[in-house]
């Protein structure tokens, strides 16, 4: 019971961190048909950067969360404006992808030239005693984790229901002619839709990086099973990739603790193919074509 309680704590946090990137992937994809393959990168940069502000330059801990943000948040904005806005009106959705791969590589480059190639960590959010659950040691910073993945979650959902900003970039993602003929500047809307995947994914590396260290190379395995934690879910979905994430990290967990270590990489690859070949379209998601948006 104790192993299987670690063993389900160990998926919830790597879980909570393929949920995020889940759930930048589908905030991208809704509003530009574009598979954003550079988004595992934001994690890492959030990693990186926080460690850099926080141990490098000493600042204090809210400066240096608001400057990983800040960081994370212009990456974002520069991408989307000097690689994808110049190639939305052309329509090619593989020439697209194929840049989002490129901006990965670039932003890999980059970090190994600033932070080598040595893993990076730094302090948990708060110091104490971990918790015990029936013989399972739940350390504080797992709970930190999970609370502010769910609290994004939360704060997501709020911003795209509850305001009119986040309800123009549901429009723009369910029509786009019809939310321009409202008045909408979809430009704007794909702009920032792209910033907060960045923020999401930026979160999601300052909580994890306490716990797993933070290398330059991790961004393309983490891009791979946030893909696969959205396409599980139904890509689109918010909810799927929720879902999705948890499902895969706690599967991880399993296999790695149960079977071999060597194997954990692996579910995520086999459960593409799987949802790929038998269910396209993901628990949640609806059978269609993938197509790019007329802008």
């Amino acid at each position: 019971m104790s192993l299987l309680l670690q063993f389900l704590f160990s998926g919830l946090t790597t879980g909570s961190v393929y949920a995020l990137v889940g759930i930048g992937f589908n905030i991208v994809y809704n509003s530009t048909s574009i598979l954003n393959l550079a988004q595992g990168e934001f994690v890492v940069i959030g990693g990186l950067m926080m460690w850099f502000f926080l141990e490098g330059m000493n600042l204090p801990f809210a400066t240096s969360v608001a400057l990983t943000l800040t960081v994370a948040a212009t990456v974002a904005l520069l991408m989307e404006r000097l690689t994808i806005k110049p190639l939305l009106k052309k329509g090619d959705l593989l020439l697209m992808i194929m840049v989002t791969i490129a901006v990965s590589i670039l932003i890999r480059g980059l970090l190994m030239f600033k932070f080598g190639k040595d893993p990076y960590t730094y302090p948990p959010f708060t110091e104490g005693e971990p918790l015990v659950i029936y013989g399972a040691v739940i350390t504080q910073q797992t709970l930190w984790v999970i609370g502010i993945t769910a609290l994004s979650i939360v704060i997501l959902y709020l911003f795209f229901n509850k305001t009119m900003l986040g309800r123009a970039m549901k429009a723009c993602s369910l029509d786009i002619k019809a939310a321009r003929l409202m008045g909408i500047n979809v430009s704007n809307m794909v702009m920032l839709s792209f910033i907060i995947s960045g923020l999401i994914g930026a979160i999601g590396g300052i909580a994890i990086t306490p716990i797993s260290l933070m290398e330059y190379d991790k961004g393309a395995m983490l891009s791979v099973k946030g893909f696969c934690a959205a396409i599980m879910g139904g890509l689109g979905r918010g909810r799927g990739a929720v879902v999705g994430g948890f499902t895969l990290g706690i599967l991880e967990s399993f296999t790695a603790g149960y079977i071999h270590s060597g194997f954990k990489d692996a579910v995520a690859l086999l459960i593409m193919l799987f949802i790929l070949f038998f269910r396209p379209a993901g628990i949640f998601g609806k059978t269609e074509t993938l197509r790019l948006r007329k802008f």
